[in-house]
């Protein structure tokens, strides 16, 4: 492959986008990788696509190794499949849906579960069509909020999603097993630096479920890990250690504290008149109650109300992980419901539905909301005043929590950007669409499945994020869009020279991007090169009369003058 910058589609850009939010962004548009088309949604340029077709390309192959077979789907979906799944309903406003001119409802498809189940009842009917591994490289549709971080959380996206059908589930974990490996390759090829971490399944459904992080201050979720043990989770799907049982018997007593609809300002009242006798109140010894509204696809909202020690906040996306598929928002019109006082709320006698954190343990004792207005409680006792409707993991998690998986270790909190996904899905859609096949002994048996996504677009973005520095882009090879930047200086010949150089380079097997622009100057060129971040530049400049060009490599910037004859050799070599 030989490209001449002279004829590609490129325009760098020298100042930052005003638009764009993280490295990675910026770097893709200044670098003419990607152009924004809509909000949430970005056409490839030329180079882009080169890195993009590169990474589907190692993800084909990994899955092809692990006994895939591709096949690929429409994206334009019937709404019935979905209905019988339930997922029209459980995915709310977070898809595109419309209607054809018959009136006929359809979607832009997020996931394919309910496709590829379908595809397996049409095409097997023996135990010896199974085990199965299926797979697609497809355009997906979300209907995102608030899309940001470029290619990070778009719109539309590319997407691998492979699907696993096996008879026991015995065959189910070796799938699940044989698609974790293949994915640790894939990221490895692609040189992410990632961490495989326990998940919550979310809409998708299913039991176990693992994604694999790359890590990055700029992503959206944060992960824990452990100072002593192997565990690893997202912070949604991390369990808190159920609290002590605890013995108080303390009387529940009801005290004046005005002006205190805060914990902080609690607190410090409770302190300050020495409630029970004491001054040493502080937030861990309060109960904060939030109510929030539950948004039930397909039901009416209700309201719920949340009970957490008081030095914890209410993690939302911990609260929706713990509610999925419901969503939940702050409860704020509290004129309607003169029952629930804000700022004094307390889980004695609410008349709403209430979960606790699993530290709030019977027999616990609590300063807490009286339910009137400037009133609190002190000698509130789980299980004597309240009795939780059940327990939920909705309070933030903290650097320093003991660890759930050993009883030495504490966690610790790090940013990560999702790039991969694979669950462990059970029977739900085969369930759902009553898929069975017949067993070697005759009798009808139903597919256990698994699921396993990689987003080949954002896997790009988190590359960037990873594998740059002041100047632009560092490419690992396996993704750059070329291997080697031959760039001319620009007098005396440099450009024929640069030109038959690339064409060497070429015939040796190397993908060569060669800058041979007319009136650009050798500043500019060098800086885009370091922009555009391919692995090798070869500069065909001052030493050209005595057949030398200069190698320089992009992430090291070592930088060495050898014979225009050796250079092909050289890169190949160092390639090896």
């Amino acid at each position: 492959m030989l490209l001449r910058m002279s004829t590609l589609l490129l325009k760098t850009l020298r100042e930052e986008p005003a638009d764009a939010e993280v490295p990675s962004h910026r770097l893709l548009l200044r670098a003419g990788y990607v152009r924004r088309a809509a909000p949430g949604g970005y056409t490839w340029l030329p180079l882009g696509k080169l890195v993009l077709d590169r990474v589907t390309a190692v993800v084909r192959e990994e899955m092809t190794a692990a006994g895939g077979q591709e096949v690929s789907f429409p994206a334009l979906l019937p709404r019935e499949p979905y209905d019988v799944s339930g997922r029209w309903t459980e995915y709310g406003d977070d898809i595109f849906t419309l209607q054809d001119r018959r009136g006929a409802d359809h979607l832009l498809a997020p996931t394919h579960e309910e496709m590829f189940t379908l595809l397996v009842q049409d095409m097997t009917s023996s135990y010896r069509d199974f085990p199965l591994v299926l797979f697609q490289i497809q355009t997906k549709f979300r209907d995102e909020a608030r899309p940001r971080g470029g290619l990070l959380r778009g719109r539309e996206f590319l997407m691998k999603d492979a699907y696993s059908f096996d008879l026991t589930d015995t065959g189910l974990a070796e799938a699940y097993q044989r698609m974790r490996e293949a994915y640790q390759r894939v990221f490895e090829r692609l040189g992410l630096e990632h961490t495989i971490v326990s998940a919550v399944s979310g809409a998708m459904g299913g039991s176990a479920s693992e994604e694999f992080l790359a890590t990055s201050e700029v992503g959206e979720d944060t992960f824990v890990g452990c100072t002593a043990c192997s565990y690893a989770a997202n912070t949604e799907a991390v369990t808190t250690p159920v609290g002590v049982t605890g013995t108080s018997d303390l009387s529940l007593e009801v005290h004046d504290t005005p002006d205190t609809p805060t914990i902080a300002s609690l607190v410090d009242h409770a302190n300050a008149h020495r409630l029970r006798g004491r001054a040493d109140w502080t937030a861990a010894d309060t109960l904060k109650n939030v109510v929030v509204t539950v948004h039930h696809p397909g039901r009416e909202p209700e309201l719920l109300a949340i009970g957490v020690p008081g030095d914890r906040e209410v993690d939302m996306k911990r609260l929706n992980a713990a509610l999925a598929p419901a969503t939940a928002t702050l409860f704020d019109d509290f004129a309607s419901r003169p029952d629930l006082v804000k700022g004094y709320i307390g889980p004695q006698g609410l008349k709403v539905r209430y979960l606790a954190d699993p530290r709030v343990a019977d027999g616990t004792a609590w300063l807490t909301g009286a339910n009137e207005l400037g009133r609190h409680a002190t000698g509130v006792v789980a299980g004597r005043d309240f009795t939780p409707d059940g327990t939920i993991e909705a309070a933030e998690v903290r650097a320093g929590d003991p660890c759930p998986g050993c009883a030495d270790g504490t966690l610790t909190i790090r940013r990560g950007i999702e790039i991969g996904h694979i669950f462990q899905l059970g029977r739900r859609y085969t369930e759902a669409f009553k898929l069975d096949v017949l067993a070697a002994d005759g009798k009808p048996v139903r597919p256990t499945m698994g699921s396993y996504g990689i987003g080949l677009s954002r896997a790009v973005a988190a590359v960037a994020e990873q594998h740059h520095d002041e100047r632009g882009l560092v490419w690992p090879r396996a993704m750059a869009p070329a291997d080697v930047h031959v760039v001319a200086a620009g007098k005396d010949g440099q450009v024929e020279a640069a030109l038959t150089l690339g064409a060497t380079l070429s015939r040796a097997g190397l993908r060569v991007l060669v800058d041979d622009r007319a009136n650009i100057s050798a500043g500019v060129k060098f800086t885009d090169a370091e922009l555009i971040g391919i692995p090798q530049a070869v500069v065909v400049g001052r030493r050209l009369a005595d057949g030398y060009g200069e190698l320089r490599d992009r992430r090291t910037g070592e930088r060495r003058e050898l014979p225009l004859v050796d250079i092909a050799g050289v890169i190949t070599a160092g390639l090896g």
